[in-house]
């Protein structure tokens, strides 16, 4: 583990921050892995909101190029792609719902990463877009999937196809991010939506953003068993069946 993917919980609260602030927060294959790592530690914690932000003057410059640019094809698209996809996955599917501070811009897989969050606080200096086919290359990490699926086809298009790089204002009235504040303000905006997050009932905030995220497809399937699940395991037949697997015996579930 680095010390460039940074956790702090308290008070219900998690605080998950890029520190790479000398390269704008991109990502190298190290720093994905212990964004995958780090989530699963939130999963299973008692925080109730994440709040995901980069330190200095980006939010994530997306992933470092450096890091991709030598890889195979095949590497490139068996581990970059592919493990990123398992991170950004891991922070988009939290129970917990994540609030992005957009205090610096978004660019690549930044967005994409923002993308995962639940709500965009983003200060009005910053600026958003896809730079991935003037390189020659796609966005990879999502950013034609999971970006469509919550910012709508036509702006991905426009990003994707086009090149363009929004405002921060021109991504508010695309729905690309929910609120836009003063330069310096968006950590404040950030803890004061947590804040009326935690105000919320905790079992049914988090039933709520399973629901969404299943609306929209992220994570269908998981979702349909996890809640069959905990419906199955809360009744009595659960009790009556281990009970009789452990006496060796068969199980009289009655008529309920």
């Amino acid at each position: 583990m680095t010390d460039r993917i940074l956790l702090e919980i308290d008070g219900g609260v998690a605080r998950l921050r890029l520190n790479r602030p000398e390269k704008l927060n991109a990502l190298d294959a190290e720093m994905v892995d212990e964004l995958g790592a780090k989530c699963r530690v939130i999963e299973r914690s008692e925080a109730r909101v994440v709040i995901l932000s980069g330190e200095g003057k980006a939010f994530c410059a997306g992933g470092d190029i450096e890091a991709w640019s030598g890889e195979s094809a095949e590497a490139f698209g068996r581990h970059w792609v592919r493990d990123g996809h398992a991170a950004f996955d891991a922070l988009a599917r939290l129970r917990q719902p994540v609030i992005a501070v957009l205090d610096g811009h978004a660019l690549g897989g930044g967005l994409e990463l923002a993308a995962c969050a639940d709500l965009r606080i983003a200060e009005a200096h910053i600026k958003i877009g896809q730079p991935e086919t003037g390189l020659g290359i796609i966005p990879g990490w999502s950013g034609t999937q999971r970006a469509v699926r919550r910012f709508g086809a036509q702006a991905v298009r426009r990003m994707a196809l086009l090149g363009e790089v929004f405002s921060a204002d021109e991504a508010a009235g695309l729905g690309i991010v929910d609120r836009v504040v003063p330069t310096g303000d968006a950590q404040a905006a950030a803890d004061e939506t947590a804040a009326k997050v935690l105000g919320r009932s905790p079992r049914a905030t988090e039933l709520a953003k399973m629901m969404v995220n299943a609306a929209e497809g992220e994570e269908r399937e998981r979702i349909i068993e996890a809640l069959a699940g905990t419906i199955a395991s809360s009744t009595d037949d659960l009790a009556t069946g281990l009970a009789a697997f452990r006496e060796k015996r068969k199980p009289d579930f009655g008529d309920t």
